[in-house]
């Protein structure tokens, strides 16, 4: 405790880490947006199908989410724009402006072999892994 309140790199780190997992965890309950999130089944086995499902689910979002992003990427990379590392890092997956929740999804394009994706984008990142300063003691006892 003494080590987090008198360092402000580690207080950085830890803000920064807690804040992605409540991001994660806002997305995962407005995916399962359903009965408020309230597991309405007193079934220890029903329970852990339906907060599989629901983690299954937030996973599939963000899978799709995220080559949707790197196509936009690309296309203002070919439109001449710079693409800053920084504004990357900043770019969360948790998208859901583009979600229906209510609608009608059609399946026949289910059966249709998508193109090969190509995840290089050209944009260099090293910097950001440079500026990484390493966790020191994370691992260990206070």
């Amino acid at each position: 405790m003494l080590r987090y309140l008198s360092d402000p790199a580690l207080r950085r780190r830890v803000t920064a880490a807690t804040n992605k997992t409540e991001a994660f965890n806002g997305f995962s309950q407005w995916i399962g947006f359903g009965n408020r999130g309230v597991i309405a089944d007193n079934d220890p086995v029903e329970q852990e199908k339906a907060m599989k499902f629901n983690a299954l689910l937030t996973n599939a979002v963000i899978f799709h989410n995220a080559p949707d992003i790197a196509e936009i990427v690309r296309q203002l990379l070919e439109e001449g724009w710079t693409i800053e590392p920084e504004d990357l890092a900043r770019i969360s997956p948790y998208l859901t402006e583009h979600i229906n929740r209510f609608g009608e999804y059609s399946t026949h394009e289910l059966g249709i072999q998508p193109d090969a994706y190509d995840p290089k984008l050209d944009v260099d990142f090293t910097q950001l892994r440079d500026e990484n300063v390493p966790a020191e003691g994370f691992g260990q006892a206070a």
